[in-house]
């Protein structure tokens, strides 16, 4: 790989997030060892951008730091990610209820078009997995953005980070995606009605069987 070219966010930045997409991808698997001197020879970079680049990435939990052993990629157990589901589900299901009961018509027809998308990347005999990955993590973005709460979505994001670590082992069981689909319609129908309540208890319900399926 060539060296890494300044653009106008700092280098560190730029590998963090190529550090995190890699992650992401499993091409560096949870519990794996991160061999700074070669990733630094890799992209073409000393090493200090690169520990900065791990720091930004421990501080989001992707990493873990260990004396005197280096950076590794985290390991979630299964109560880190009960935690996690825990916390999305308590922020979101609030999310839900605050955009059911004030959102515009416009905002609406946002979360539908969504929706809609969602619905055509999972077609019977013809699911996109990787596209209903995508469309769902938009569409729960798109809802938190308009409940509009900066420093829940903040939360949410990071949340979100690490729930990947983990999201291969839960949408890709066998029928998770159109139970998900369902979940997701429930929600929509509440949001729709104007009934706060009950897109609230979708949502929770929607978390806790993510739970159940990643587990």
């Amino acid at each position: 790989m060539s060296a890494l070219t300044l653009t106008p966010r700092a280098l560190y930045e730029e590998v963090a997030e190529l550090l995190r997409q890699r992650i992401f991808n499993r091409e560096l698997e949870p519990g794996s060892w991160i061999d700074e001197l070669k990733l630094a020879d890799e992209y073409g970079i000393s090493r200090t951008p690169l520990r900065e680049a791990l720091k930004v990435l421990a501080a989001e939990g992707l990493v873990t730091m260990k004396v005197r052993r280096g950076a590794y990629v985290t390991e979630v157990s299964d109560k880190d990610l009960a935690d996690v589901y825990h916390l999305l589900s308590l922020l979101e299901s609030d999310a839900a209820g605050v955009v059911a009961a004030s959102a515009s018509d416009a905002e609406l027809a946002e979360l539908d078009a969504l929706h809609a998308e969602l619905e055509a990347s999972a077609e019977p005999g013809h699911v996109d997995r990787e596209r209903f990955f995508e469309i769902n993590e938009r569409f729960h973005m798109r809802l938190l953005a308009v409940a509009d709460n900066r420093w829940r979505d903040q939360m949410v994001a990071d949340l979100r980070k690490v729930m990947k670590l983990n999201r291969h082992n839960s949408l890709l069981k066998s029928g998770r995606i159109a139970e998900s689909l369902k979940e997701h319609r429930s929600v929509m129908a509440a949001i729709r009605a104007r009934d706060a309540g009950a897109a609230m208890a979708r949502m929770r319900e929607h978390f806790a069987n993510g739970l159940e399926a990643a587990g």
